[in-house]
């Protein structure tokens, strides 16, 4: 799949993937679509593997494939030849926190709880770095999955912000110095719109740029 762009790799895994039977389910297998794209996009042609991109080890990605996707082949990704992943102890602390906090002890729930550990370590709003949408989806997506996680950002918080704040207090410290977040100097960092362009969006307006 040399030059595969994130819309078509969706694309590929949509029509991959195993009938939905309710609403929720088809939902679980768009996020999916949307993580595996946009990290399947970023491997193409770079030095860091598809178990890098995802945090999740090539055994549990054949998982996710054969569970989730099982008319895909495998065989295109390397996945015996692709090394484990290294986690640093950062995305162990999230990954524990959002474990913590799951709605039920499934497969599900594990591989989202290790992408979305991995996928916040990349720069942009954590929807984007998902290849989500827009915030919107992430909310339903902890909703759904992480709800007591969900339940206690009661402010609207800004998710990365949000995981942080959460770690650092069950280790006993503060993440500002401020006496609350209404008189900090740096609360349109934490909070705010999340707003911006998907991944799927940038690709459209570069091939509408491309057009013109």
């Amino acid at each position: 799949m040399a030059n595969t762009s994130f819309a078509c790799y969706y694309a590929t895994l949509r029509a991959a993937q195993w009938p939905s039977h309710d609403a929720g389910e088809a939902f679980d297998l768009h996020v999916l679509s949307c993580t595996l794209a946009i990290a399947m996009a970023e491997a193409n042609g770079s030095t860091a593997s598809l178990a890098d991109r995802l945090g999740l080890t090539p055994d549990e990605i054949g998982d996710v494939f054969d569970r989730r996707f099982p008319i895909l082949a495998r065989d295109g990704f390397l996945l015996n030849d692709m090394a484990i992943p290294v986690i640093d102890d950062e995305q162990y602390m999230l990954r524990d926190l959002l474990m913590a906090h799951r709605a039920a002890r499934d497969p599900m729930s594990y591989w989202l709880a290790c992408i979305i550990a991995r996928r916040a370590m990349e720069p942009d709003h954590l929807w984007q770095d998902l290849g989500l949408n827009d915030r919107g989806e992430l909310n339903r997506l902890l909703q759904r999955h992480f709800p007591s996680l969900h339940a206690g950002n009661t402010k609207n918080m800004k998710w990365k912000k949000f995981f942080y704040r959460a770690l650092c207090e069950a280790e006993g410290f503060t993440l500002c110095t401020a006496p609350s977040c209404g008189v900090c100097a740096d609360f349109s960092e934490c909070f705010g719109e999340e707003d911006g362009m998907s991944r799927l969006g940038e690709i459209r307006a570069q091939e509408y740029r491309a057009a013109s």
